[in-house]
């Protein structure tokens, strides 16, 4: 960053995800997720720089080059429904356009005829209107889109998809819809998910697991319908999301969550936590699937 400093937008992130599965990742806007989706693929600004390793398959991710990302990864082993798909699609060429390239491109579809159709199967897919293919993107409304985005996406049918907020911009409707077609992408079984989304309903339709993050770390991983159900979140933050919501007390976590580069020593939620002791100086290391020193246990639960 300007001035020498070094920022860590994320840190120490472990999780995996299978085929046949969908992983919700959430937390509040700034904390690192969809960094960690641009590291998944190289996309991180030239001057950010990734440790550690991800695989897919035998590949790893974070030691490939910019080759072998476009040539093999991109589309083909990932596939990416981009938080703000406005900016990723190509402006002077029609919706219809760009999915008969990415269908040439991505799969083994020849022939004007077949590759039309192939498109078009492709936006149905994602419920975006055949009315409106051979419109240019500046024409398309954000939720339009951002369909025409996932229709792209699902086209090379890649074994792991990265979908960054999917659903913004989108009627209660239309976000059934996309999670569904979604859920539907990983149910043939080799196929897996990773979802970022602010939308926890969302998440609790689509989701196996979910992770949440919070200030550049993963504080909790867990099942999903243990997670919305019974017994619920153990970290204090991640039910202090669920208890955020209209139809559960409606409550906001107080407080605002820390900058990335003034990051305290020990616990990032401590200063809006209700549960804070002088334990909490120390940074928590995950056990079990979450990262505090003082996670709710099955009592405080029923509770």
């Amino acid at each position: 960053m300007p001035g020498g400093r070094r920022i860590a937008a994320v840190t120490d992130a472990r999780f995996d995800v299978a085929a046949g599965e969908c992983l919700a990742l959430i937390g509040e806007s700034g904390c690192g997720k969809s960094v960690l989706a641009s590291a998944l693929l190289g996309l991180l600004p030239a001057n950010a720089q990734a440790a550690g390793q991800a695989c897919l398959g035998g590949l790893d991710l974070l030691a490939a080059d910019e080759r072998t990302l476009a040539r093999t990864v991109r589309g083909r082993l990932i596939g990416l429904i981009p938080q703000s798909p406005a900016a990723h699609l190509t402006p002077v060429r029609t919706v219809r356009s760009q999915l008969e390239q990415t269908v040439r491109a991505l799969t083994g579809i020849r022939g004007r005829a077949a590759v039309r159709q192939a498109a078009e199967a492709a936006a149905e897919r994602a419920a975006f209107p055949a009315g409106h293919l051979d419109r240019h993107p500046h024409e398309l409304s954000g939720g339009l889109a951002q369909r025409a985005a996932t229709a792209l996406a699902l086209v090379g049918e890649a074994p792991l998809l990265l979908a960054d907020e999917p659903t913004t911009g989108l009627d209660r409707d239309l976000v059934d819809h996309t999670v569904d077609e979604l859920r539907r992408h990983v149910d043939t079984g080799h196929r897996a998910l990773l979802v970022i989304t602010h939308d926890l309903a969302a998440a609790e339709r689509v989701a196996d697991r979910v992770a949440v993050m919070y200030a550049g770390r993963i504080v909790e991983l867990a099942d999903a319908e243990a997670f919305f159900g019974t017994p619920g979140p153990r970290h204090p933050y991640s039910r202090g999301l669920l208890q955020a919501l209209p139809d559960r007390a409606f409550t906001p976590i107080p407080g605002m969550p820390p900058e990335l580069g003034d990051l305290p020593g020990g616990c990032a939620f401590a200063a809006r936590c209700e549960r804070v002791s002088s334990a909490c100086a120390a940074l928590p290391q995950p056990v079990g699937g979450i990262a505090c020193h003082h996670p709710h246990v099955a009592e405080d639960l029923r509770a």
